[in-house]
């Protein structure tokens, strides 16, 4: 079977979430299967794996309607796309489109690397869920990457076509700390600022934390920056690193008491199975995908309030405890990983070949 990953969504100079869950789900897939991958730019290729590929046009380019006489070309079985965007237009091969989340629908500003046309079109697409239910039933499978999501898929009926999870995971090969070297006094958060992310109540329970720093570690514009800075409590430490490599992350991450996510809407949080997977900690807003993520490992706390926050930072300074939850946390994040996650791409591939071939009859 020759299956086609769709990796136009890639960075061209670092990975955010999308990016790095194709990058990570191709690598993986082509080691047990025939995997080409398209991509739009060939600077994509310093961040994905040695993986045939195709160039084809970028994914937001009006081309993007005539996509699929390109694809025909390559003589794909099932073609994977990591968004539910893709063009379909006269397409002769399986699809599966991924529908990460739902955040958006709530929380609609756009992220702002997207070109102002393609913002505006974002915001009226978000205004109701018929252009939803219409990209996603151009597939034969729908592919998401949580239970939680896949609830709210069936909840607000947005396909008829059938739903299969293929789940994010952290990077492979990270050893975990050794728990009993403690932790310093730092609180970590890795994701960007946008407002639903809830940055502010971190922020703010810091006024109860001295001695702690919080280490704020993704890339920020210089307008929200001063806005969060205008939050810090007097007296408190909070760092914006404005981006980080993976091997800086890695070594906050292994010094840390914990990572701090308490964002109201996600449609995973890789940062949290990252940090356990070292054996760091999390401590989290409580909402339905980070219990689905963190299970009985991680630190619950009601995002509106910082005081929480500040109590489940606390509660880590117990030596004891946190050597408990560190210890947890790596056996919970031993659930994820991309070889799983390969091996759901391969079976909704095959259930896509096998459905596909039902219709034919």
């Amino acid at each position: 079977m020759k299956i086609v990953i769709d990796a136009r969504f890639t960075r061209t100079d670092h990975h955010d979430g999308i990016s790095r869950y194709g990058s990570s789900l191709i690598a993986a897939t082509a080691k047990i299967a025939d995997v080409t991958m398209l991509i739009s730019d060939t600077r994509q290729l310093a961040l994905l794996p040695d993986v045939p590929h195709a160039l084809v046009n970028s994914p937001l380019s009006p081309l993007e309607l005539f996509v699929a006489r390109e694809v025909n070309k390559l003589g794909a079985d099932v073609v994977v796309c990591p968004m539910q965007t893709m063009g379909t237009l006269g397409r002769k091969y399986g699809l599966v489109l991924t529908l990460h989340d739902l955040i958006y629908y709530e929380h609609p500003a756009p992220p702002g690397f997207l070109p102002a046309p393609v913002r505006l079109l974002w915001r009226l697409y978000h205004k109701a869920f018929w252009p939803q239910r219409l990209l996603l039933n151009r597939a034969d499978v729908v592919a998401t990457i949580s239970h939680t999501t896949e609830a709210l898929i069936a909840k607000y009926r947005l396909t008829r076509r059938p739903v299969r999870i293929v789940g994010n995971a952290p990077q492979p090969g990270q050893q975990p700390r050794n728990p009993e070297g403690g932790a310093d006094k730092s609180l970590l958060y890795m994701g960007s600022f946008m407002p639903y992310k809830n940055v502010e109540t971190m922020i703010r329970g810091m006024a109860g934390l001295p001695g702690f720093t919080l280490h704020l570690l993704s890339r920020i514009t210089p307008q929200r920056r001063a806005e969060l800075e205008a939050l810090v409590p007097a007296g408190a430490d909070v760092r914006f690193h404005n981006g980080v490599t993976d091997e800086e992350y890695s070594a906050l991450l292994a010094k840390a008491t914990a990572l701090v996510s308490l964002s109201r809407a996600e449609g995973y949080g890789l940062p949290l199975v990252e940090a356990m997977a070292l054996g760091t900690p999390v401590i989290a807003s409580d909402i339905p995908i980070f219990r689905e993520v963190g299970a009985d490992a991680a630190s619950y706390v009601d995002p509106d309030s910082p005081a929480a926050f500040t109590s489940a930072v606390q509660e880590l300074q117990d030596g004891q405890f946190w050597q408990k939850r560190s210890r947890r946390s790596v056996e919970r994040a031993a659930d994820f990983s991309w070889e799983d996650s390969a091996r759901q791409l391969l079976a909704v591939a095959e259930e896509v070949v096998a459905l596909r071939g039902r219709k034919r009859r």
